[in-house]
């Protein structure tokens, strides 16, 4: 369930993706955690995750697709997550087609497994 969905214009485009849960912050944050190493390996042939810090309830990344640089963070809240990556040109043409697959690998990072 996409909630906010934000561009502005210039060399980078930020999208945001704001995604709803019931979970709670810390077993958001469990199973975010656990999670990405799964998405990861589901969107391997498509990204690379270079880079990967928690700082309490927040994450920045780096990752690597189509040849492309991307980084990001993913922000905890106590009912939602919000997703912020800043894509290069390349990616932001294809921003909207991407917030599908943004907000359904979101979804599934917080699925119980």
């Amino acid at each position: 369930m996409l909630l906010v969905v934000a561009r502005e214009l210039g060399m980078n485009a930020p999208l945001t993706v704001s995604v709803p849960h019931r979970l709670g912050k810390d077993e958001a944050v469990r199973r975010l955690k656990g999670g990405l190493a799964r998405m990861a390996a589901n969107l391997g042939a498509l990204i690379t995750i270079e880079q990967e810090v928690w700082t309490g309830d927040r994450l920045t990344f780096q990752m690597r697709g189509l040849g492309q640089s991307v980084a990001g963070t993913i922000e905890v809240f106590d009912d939602s997550i919000r997703i912020d990556v800043v894509l290069p040109w390349l990616l932001a043409k294809l921003g909207e087609r991407l917030l599908p697959a943004m907000s359904k690998e979101a979804m599934l990072l917080l699925e119980k497994k």
